[in-house]
């Protein structure tokens, strides 16, 4: 099968300046899931959507192509994943006449990924002929049942309620084992592109995972995570 990998990396952050490309132990972030993603044994290709040329000129520094820079209004911070990606399939059928079995949508803010981490997914949906995508999970570290927000009190305040239920009663705190487990996804999709086409989505409606732990998912969004994810890796001894 045609398997393409595409990476995702606008220049816009706000939470981390230059996100993408910011240096972790030395190594921009992008340089880690292109190294990652060309390590697998079932990408055929590897592709940087990106609307910055500095970007690109990184991402070909470290071997993966960038044939295009993306158009500006695919660019901002409510862009979903899903026009890019469109894009960029759409680019390739149009101008190389090249069309893929499989895209895999990868993204250089979770450092920890393994190339493990991709081709197991990969299997997932290989596996399974009827399987729109496969999407690499892990278990929330706070179940979404435990959320909470604040509403309006109609006098100039607020109250503290639970987020799905607006009661102030399930704010009390409530073991996490009561609770079935929960998952999140941890920026790893694989999708058939038919389905991108025909469903307007990267994961179509039947979806399959690979469980990786909590560690491996954490995701780069404010200056924190990096300090976090550095100090991890140089405790697990982690090149």
């Amino acid at each position: 099968m045609n398997i393409l990998g595409i990476i995702g990396a606008r220049s816009g952050s706000k939470g981390v300046k230059d996100k993408n490309i910011r240096r972790l132990l030395g190594k921009p972030l992008i340089g880690r899931i292109i190294e990652t993603s060309k390590e697998s044994k079932y990408i055929s290709r590897v592709i940087v959507s990106t609307d910055s040329k500095h970007y690109a000129d990184i991402a070909r520094e470290f071997g993966a192509e960038v044939p295009f820079l993306r158009p500006e209004e695919l660019s901002s911070d409510l862009s979903p994943d899903y026009d890019y990606v469109l894009h960029a399939v759409k680019w390739l059928k149009s101008n190389e006449n090249y069309e893929p079995d499989i895209v895999v949508r990868l993204m250089a803010t979770v450092p920890l990924q393994t190339t493990e981490d991709i081709d197991l997914c990969i299997e997932e949906l290989m596996k399974d002929s009827s399987a729109h995508s496969a999407v690499v999970i892990s278990e929330a570290c706070q179940h979404p049942f435990k959320a909470l927000k604040l509403v309006d009190d109609k006098k100039g305040g607020h109250y503290l309620v639970s987020y799905f239920s607006e009661s102030g009663r399930e704010v009390t705190p409530v073991a996490r084992q009561n609770y079935e487990k929960a998952y999140f996804r941890s920026n790893i999709i694989a999708c058939r592109l038919n389905k991108i086409y025909n469903t307007g989505s990267l994961t179509g409606d039947k979806v399959r995972y690979h469980i990786i732990p909590q560690e491996r998912a954490l995701d780069i969004d404010s200056e924190m995570d990096l300090i976090v994810v550095e100090e991890l890796i140089k405790r697990l001894g982690k090149s």
